[in-house]
């Protein structure tokens, strides 16, 4: 009972440190560009159109990615309106169930309260996970979704009892996962427990009636969305979710200065800052002492190891592809500090938390060269300057914190430190908010141009300018090769097309970059006359008349 109790505290205690990580100030800023506005503009238009199964952009389907994001997005619509908050609240809310999922994966496995409580707090405070928390982006849906159907797994693997229960519950997890990002979520987790218990040799942890059971209930759940989509669009459908967002990633690089065999390790080490030193340590002790050799270990690794050759192999790669093994990270780091705090004379935890302190330090330099360096960004350096003092402060107490071996205060002030920076930058975000939004410019529009006509985009603001104007856009991108995955728009790639469509209207209404505005004379051909009208951030209101109309 009072083991119990304990938990329930714990549960309740990241919960908390949840809200404040992952919730807290979500509506202070707005939308941003290009994908929180794509995912949520989605949602607002199925909507308009009360669809439920389809998908729409810039009025007509898109078959980018499957629906459970949307669905998610338009309930958080439907109960609090479309804004920043409710937007960015199913990202926060399935964070913080992520972070109770890897305590008690943590309890399972390691079977240490400790370990499983740092391994929490870990990944909480890491600088993607809570990045990735505050955005509207499929990869922590995909990725807590992953995470429960892995632990659903072990927990019926280290459970007898639990073993059938736990194969429904995988297939369940699995399930949403494919309905959230595609046929990956199903991949990654069977990868991971195959190879596990081939390794094991544990076949016959497949009988029985839970494995069959959710077989099937994993195809109630995932297949009818897929079929409904194949039956009402055919090929249009199947070609672009399945080979153009798919398998075309795998051979061609949407970013190829991102198409190297490092890109991932050097990514997920930085990804995981402040507690990147501890995660090397980690892995290197789990390595060294063959700590692989105990099941959660093999599991933990085989799970980053799956992860790591299905994405390493596609040519298209980001970041945040390999998310979903970021939990087993957390797990490894975390584990691997707790032992090091546990034997009481650990030689190793001084010096880590000491470099982290050292290259923590670059904070504040950072802050006090801002106001000069991001002149745009800062227009008031007063607050910065007091800020970098702050961190001067926070970051000796904390180097007497660790130089005393009082490593369980330094690892809670180490915890607390990309919060304090969040905090403070969503303090200044009226400075810098215009450059990374449109609703700046979409509020100038609305307010300051007529309500028809299709408003001419720069293609990074397309999106944007669509979410917050609600308008006809068509894209500017002389040269340019389109969207990776194509939009339902006008798009201009050749001066014949932008004077075709420049012809049409007697006024055009423009959102452009700088360089396109420093370029439009050229452009126009000396055919039209154009205006800057207002400048936000980096975009351009730009009135654009033909001449033999003026």
């Amino acid at each position: 009972m009072i083991l119990r109790r304990r938990r329930v505290k714990h549960v309740l205690f990241l919960l908390a440190l949840c809200y404040v990580f992952f919730m807290l100030g979500n509506s202070v800023l707005s939308l941003t560009n290009p994908d929180e506005v794509f995912y949520s503009q989605t949602a607002r238009e199925m909507m308009q159109k009360d669809s439920w199964m389809t998908p729409y952009l810039f009025g007509e389907p898109q078959f980018e990615k499957p629906i459970m994001t949307y669905w998610l997005l338009r309930l958080a619509f439907e109960a609090g309106g479309a804004n920043p908050f409710s937007a960015r609240f199913f990202p926060a809310f399935f964070a913080a169930i992520g972070i109770v999922a890897i305590y008690y994966l943590g309890l399972v496995g390691f079977k240490d309260e400790r370990k499983a409580l740092v391994s929490s707090v870990v990944m909480m405070s890491s600088g993607f996970y809570m990045g990735l928390a505050r955005t509207v982006f499929t990869d922590m849906i995909f990725t807590v979704f992953i995470l429960l159907s892995l632990l659903c797994f072990y927990w019926g693997y280290s459970l007898e009892k639990r073993r059938q229960a736990g194969w429904v519950l995988f297939f369940v997890f699995s399930a949403l996962a494919v309905l959230t990002k595609g046929p990956l979520g199903l991949l990654i987790p069977l990868a991971v427990i195959a190879v596990f218990l081939g390794i094991r040799k544990e076949w016959r942890f497949l009988k029985g009636w839970g494995f069959v059971l959710g077989l099937a209930v994993f195809c109630l759940l995932a297949l009818p969305w897929y079929l409904f989509m194949t039956k009402t669009y055919g090929t249009t459908f199947t070609h672009e979710f399945f080979y153009n967002d798919h398998w075309r990633r795998v051979v061609e690089a949407e970013h190829p200065g991102a198409d190297s065999w490092y890109f991932y390790p050097l990514g997920a080490i930085g990804s995981l800052f402040p507690w990147s030193v501890f995660l090397v340590l980690g892995f290197a002790a789990l390595l060294r002492r063959r700590m692989f050799r105990e099941p959660f270990y093999l599991f933990l690794l085989l799970w980053v190891a799956a992860v790591f050759v299905i994405f390493q192999s596609a040519h298209s790669k980001l970041v945040s592809y390999i998310f979903p093994f970021f939990p087993a990270l957390a797990l490894v780091a975390g584990g691997w500090m707790a032992d090091e705090e546990k034997t009481g004379h650990s030689r190793a935890l001084r010096p880590a938390f000491m470099a982290t302190g050292i290259f923590c330090l670059s904070l504040p330099v950072v802050s006090m060269a801002a106001p000069f360096v991001f002149q745009a960004y800062v227009t008031h350096p007063a607050p910065v300057f007091i800020f970098a003092g702050f961190l001067v402060v926070y970051l000796a107490v904390f180097f007497v914190l660790t130089y005393r071996r009082i490593f369980k205060a330094s690892f809670w002030l180490l915890a607390a430190l990309l919060p304090l920076l969040l905090g403070f930058s969503l303090a200044m975000s009226p400075h810098f908010q215009a450059f990374v939004s449109s609703a700046e410019a979409g509020r100038y529009l609305k307010e300051n141009t007529p309500a028809r006509g299709t408003i001419l985009s720069s293609k990074f603001y397309a999106r944007g300018i669509r979410y917050y104007t609600d308008r006809e856009v068509a894209v500017i991108d002389i040269n340019g090769k389109g969207y990776f995955s194509p939009h339902p728009v006008e798009y201009l790639n050749t001066e014949e097309k932008l004077h075709s469509f420049l012809s049409r209207e007697p006024v055009t209404y423009a959102v452009l970059r700088k360089g396109y505005v420093k370029d439009l004379d050229r452009l126009l051909g000396g055919r039209f006359s154009h205006e800057t009208l207002y400048v936000a951030g980096d975009e351009y209101i730009v009135r654009i008349t033909p001449k033999d109309k003026i």
